[in-house]
């Protein structure tokens, strides 16, 4: 059977989710959906630049691209807050159709979001639909990878996972959402605002804690600049000595308080390594290093392409990485 696939959101990593989809095995796209003037009414397959048409088009109506096109799932690419989203998953589940998301702030419930993720269970359910959010993080690399290691172990005492990256292989919105290239003041104020962040650490702290059955404290999420100590660039940036090159963020979750979980992610133009490397204190004691790191953006695209016979083989409502099965890559059919 082909699974047929809506794209909702055809930014760079809309677009390679959508790259995916059309050179994978039992799926096929039907539309995407977008608010860009620029792509509106053009065939999906010129906006995400495969070389070739699908025959699709692209979509400013949600509401009426859902109705013609009837799709099996939609993958939704738009924005890390939930709170921004919530509208246009309700228009999907409307449609009764089941969801994967790369919404940071959906990978997860903590205690900002749980009232916003009842919502979206009581709706989903109630039209036989689930919905998922995902990525390589949240969704993998710092809080699905470490849960299926600790499967190894008699004990676990405290999980420590580092994320190191350097960022001038990673496309522009990244290196501008780690502040590659402000004043340290900058830094400082577009922090605050929430403009400079990686989003998901929390969510991934709390997804670790329920798997192991721990109740946390509280979890704390810092934020600090990495400056250059000498001339950087990337494709698009250049940093000068002094200025931010990008970020050091550390998320802890507490157990009485003692700090049990750690994620430590570093993000800047001139790192010299790439790694991801995940750390189980206990029983066996586990230490495994992924040398090179895991591909933000291919790793992403790759999560939600792989998810979605997944969740439409999931319960109808809100679900997350630590409900389903094993991550697996989906070969096709």
């Amino acid at each position: 059977m082909t699974i047929k696939v809506m794209h909702f959101g055809l930014g760079p990593i809309g677009a390679a989710v959508a790259r995916q989809v059309a050179t994978r095995k039992g799926l096929r796209i039907v539309g995407g959906i977008d608010i860009d003037i620029a792509k509106v009414d053009r065939d999906i397959g010129d906006v995400i630049g495969i070389g070739k048409r699908l025959h699709a088009r692209v979509w400013s109506d949600a509401m009426m691209a859902l109705k013609k096109t009837k799709p099996d799932v939609v993958v939704l690419c738009t924005s890390s807050s939930l709170r921004s989203v919530l509208p246009q998953i309700e228009v999907i589940l409307k449609a009764r159709i089941p969801i994967v998301s790369t919404t940071e702030e959906l990978a997860y419930p903590t205690p900002s979001s749980r009232s916003l993720v009842k919502k979206i269970d009581t709706l989903a359910k109630s039209v036989g639909a689930a919905v998922l959010g995902t990525g390589v993080n949240p969704g993998f690399v710092m809080d699905t990878l470490p849960i299926a290691l600790t499967g190894a172990c008699e004990r676990v005492d405290a999980i420590h996972v580092y994320r190191i990256q350097d960022a001038r292989s990673r496309r522009l919105p990244f290196q501008q959402k780690i502040g590659a290239g402000l004043t340290v003041k900058q830094f400082k104020r577009r922090v605050v605002d929430g403009s400079v962040r990686h989003v998901g650490l929390t969510e991934s702290i709390q997804m670790i804690a329920d798997a192991l059955g721990w109740r946390l404290s509280n979890i704390t999420d810092k934020i600090e600049p990495k400056t250059a100590q000498a001339r950087v660039d990337s494709e698009w940036i250049t940093v000068e000595p002094g200025y931010v090159s990008g970020l050091i963020q550390d998320g802890v979750g507490y157990v009485d308080g003692k700090p049990l979980i750690t994620l430590h992610m570093e993000a800047y133009l001139g790192a010299p390594e790439t790694y991801d490397a995940i750390v189980i204190d206990g029983s066996p004691p586990l230490n495994v290093r992924v040398i090179g790191g895991t591909h933000g953006d291919i790793a992403t695209a790759s999560i939600v392409v792989n998810s979605i016979p997944k969740i439409l083989a999931a319960a109808p409502g809100y679900r997350t990485m630590k409900d389903l099965p094993i991550p697996s890559f989906f070969r096709g059919s």
